[in-house]
Parts: C-alpha cells; structure tokens; sequence
C-alpha cells in the first residue's frame, strides 16, 4: 500500500515538473525581443541601369577598330589640285594644264614670245604643174611644235607635230591662184614656233623655201599660181 502511494506521488512531481517547464518555455517565446531594422538615410549604391558600350568591330588582321558613328557629316566635296571647271573632252583639262605649266616656265626663264605677232607672207610663184609637193620640218629643236596646214580656205592636215626630218602631203592645183597657209598652233617648249618650208612641182623642182619664226596664232603662207 505504502509502494502504491509512492508511486502516485512520483507521477505526480514528475507531471507538474513537465507542466512548468512547457509554461516556461512559452513565456520565454512570448516576451523575445524584436529589433527593428534602421533604413539608411542614403543609399550610396547608384542602382540605375548601365549604358550598354558600342561593340568593336575587328579587321581581318585582328585589330581593333571603333566603329565609325553613322551620324557623323562627311566633306560634302572631295579635294581636287584643278580648277573646278567642267570640260566636254578630258583632254582639254590636260592640255589646259600642259600650256599653264609652259607658260609658267617662259615667265620664271624670262623667255617672252620672240615669235612674229603679224602673219608671214613669202610671196607669188608660178607652176605649169597639176601638183604641188608641200613639205615642212622643224630648223630648230623638236620641241612640240604645232602647225595647221589650210589650202584655199580648206584645212587638209587638221595638227601636225613638227620633226626634223621633212614631211609633207602633195595638193592638186587649181587653175590660177592657190594660197597655201600654215598656222601656228603653238610655239613649243623653246618659243617661238621655227620651221622650213618648202614647194615643189611635180618634177621635184624647188618653187618656194623659207624659214619662220612665229608666234601663237600667227600665220606663214605663199601663193601658188597654176599658168
């Protein structure tokens, strides 16, 4: 009897033991302490997004290139060394330039035009032949000079560059007077514009030969006159 009592009685101690140990731990959830959390007054991180960078190009050797800006102005003209000034024919640019630069030369040498400014005139011969054999050389040296050959008012050797050695055409004869006309087209590199001349029938005989010395634009001629 008295083992039974003291059973109940340590059932008893160990149960309240247990009921105050729970309450204990319940309290102590209950009265925990929160602490809040202090926002900073400034924030010192800048948030804000990125700005992605331009990609960079590569060249086929493996360099790196920035790539050009689409926006950027060009020259709106390219750079040229000429005039601007149009021409109908390219050659007429070169050989505006070509006579620039010669005159230029003459102007640094002090060379001037020693040519003749008023047109030549070798005088009348006479012919029973059908034909005329014209021929022209350069005296001088072979500087480029130019000539134009007219034939009673008609042009049959347009620009002849003088040699020197002879050249020449053979002209048909019309009955009386014929005027043979050769004009300077320029004066060369070493002025003036210097040749010989000289005419002759059909039988190689000489009718006309002279030499002359002219300036640009000026002409030499002879008249031939067919009996």
């Amino acid at each position: 009897m008295q083992d039974l009592l003291m059973k109940h009685y340590f059932l008893f101690v160990l149960m309240l033991f247990l009921s105050l140990s729970a309450k204990a731990q319940v309290d102590s959830k209950n009265n925990s302490v929160a602490i809040p959390a202090i926002e900073a007054e400034t924030d010192s991180i800048d948030a804000s997004p990125l700005t992605p960078s331009k990609p960079i190009e590569k060249d086929p050797l493996g360099l790196n290139t920035p790539k050009v800006t689409p926006n950027l102005e060009m020259p709106k003209k390219e750079f040229s060394m000429f005039p601007e000034e149009e021409f109908g024919n390219p050659g007429e640019l070169y050989t505006k330039q070509l006579d620039k630069n010669i005159n230029d030369i003459k102007s640094q040498l002090e060379l001037g035009t020693k040519g003749s400014k008023t047109d030549q005139y070798f005088g009348v011969v006479e012919t029973e032949s059908d034909h005329a054999i014209v021929q022209y050389r350069d005296f001088g040296e072979e500087d480029g000079d130019l000539i134009r050959v007219i034939f009673n008012g008609e042009i049959v050797e347009y620009r002849i560059t003088l040699r020197n050695h002879f050249k020449g055409l053979k002209l048909k004869l019309q009955k009386g007077k014929n005027t043979l006309e050769f004009l300077a087209i320029n004066e060369g590199y070493l002025v003036p514009n210097t040749a010989h001349f000289r005419v002759r029938d059909e039988q190689g005989a000489v009718l006309a030969a002279n030499y002359w010395n002219l300036s640009k634009g000026v002409k030499a001629y002879v008249t031939v006159v067919k009996k």
